[in-house]
């Protein structure tokens, strides 16, 4: 159900390892649904340092407004611009058009502490 190729945090944000130590971060498909339809996300800036576990981002929509936390340390190098005009994007294709920021991970063995598509479809099932 959640794509194999993914890390997954127990905040449910994805993390996909891309070009060495860089990762492409958002929110899973189980938290789009449980927050409803996205009406406004505030995007990091580029540039900023997070430690893994920090809030980086902020997704609102009609029911709730949600921290984003960081899955892994490192630096924002990158944010999807395309959510200040289309918020919705994170529903339509949470893993694709959806991403949220990319992070240039400062330790990529930090990535091993996240769960794989399994335990993480385990955790939701719970």
């Amino acid at each position: 159900m959640y794509p194999s190729e993914l890390r997954y945090s127990e905040e449910h944000e994805w993390l996909k390892l891309e070009d060495g130590n860089r990762a492409r971060i958002g929110i899973t498909e189980f938290a789009q649904k449980e927050l409803g339809d996205v009406v406004f996300v505030e995007l990091p800036e580029e540039g900023t340092v997070v430690n893994a576990g920090d809030s980086f981002a902020v997704v609102e929509s009609v029911k709730a407004v949600s921290d984003i936390y960081a899955p892994v340390s490192g630096k924002v190098v990158e944010v999807n611009d395309a959510l200040n005009d289309s918020p919705e994007l994170i529903n339509e294709d949470p893993y694709g058009e959806g991403w949220i920021a990319v992070i240039e991970v400062s330790d990529v063995a930090e990535i091993d502490s996240l769960l794989t598509a399994e335990q993480y479809q385990q955790l939701v099932e719970e």
